[in-house]
């Protein structure tokens, strides 16, 4: 008997996850490009001036950085899982529409983040957005591994990896939204900077039950 996996065999399948890749890069690229074109430009007729310029808008400068890490890590993590793709399904194919979403909303996210008023709101949609961004690409990791989507060739500690990743971020942002009200402070991003840390440790974890 067999089984209606409801993806595209064969050569068709690997030009149709080609093709989406093709379409998640040039999404995330016009994303990136928006983050800088938001940045504000420094005015002043002295040099001075325009370093105290510069230094009034160092908040929207660090949020440009932040939010160009943020991304590239997103596009990285999704560049190493789809390169082993090779057919999809509708169910795949949506929720990498939904990560993109979250990759394009990110320019809107960083320009509220750096905008004037009350600070938790402004700080819980932008890790809200880290949060979901997280969880669907956990959720695309698992449809991939659920349905066979990938090449057999493909290592297992990949996707392992990665899910664990994905998992980590979203638990890490996901926990500063609460700090965020509670400090009602600046002092909520030392959450996002233990990131690499938690990572670093579910890695080695990783590492050692496999």
């Amino acid at each position: 008997m067999t089984t209606h996996t409801g993806h595209e065999p064969g050569t068709a399948g690997v030009r149709a996850a080609d093709r989406l890749t093709a379409f998640v890069d040039a999404a995330v690229a016009i994303a990136l490009t928006l983050l800088a074109l938001d940045l504000p430009i420094p005015s002043g007729d002295t040099t001075g001036a325009m370093l105290d310029s510069i230094a009034d808008h160092t908040k929207e400068y660090l949020a440009f950085g932040i939010s160009f890490v943020v991304i590239s890590a997103h596009w990285r993590a999704h560049h190493e899982i789809f390169r082993y793709v090779r057919a999809l399904d509708s169910r795949l194919t949506t929720l990498t529409l939904a990560w993109l979403f979250m990759q394009v909303l990110m320019p809107f996210a960083t320009r509220v983040l750096t905008a004037d008023g009350a600070f938790p709101p402004r700080f819980s949609l932008y890790a809200l957005v880290q949060v979901l961004a997280s969880t669907l690409f956990a959720l695309i990791i698992r449809e991939i591994r659920r349905a066979h989507l990938y090449d057999t060739d493909a290592p297992p500690q990949v996707f392992a990896e990665s899910l664990v990743r994905s998992v980590c971020l979203a638990a890490v942002f996901g926990a500063s939204i609460p700090l965020a009200f509670l400090l009602r402070g600046p002092a909520a991003y030392l959450c996002w900077l233990t990131a690499p840390l938690v990572l670093a440790a579910a890695g080695r974890v990783t590492r050692r039950r496999r």
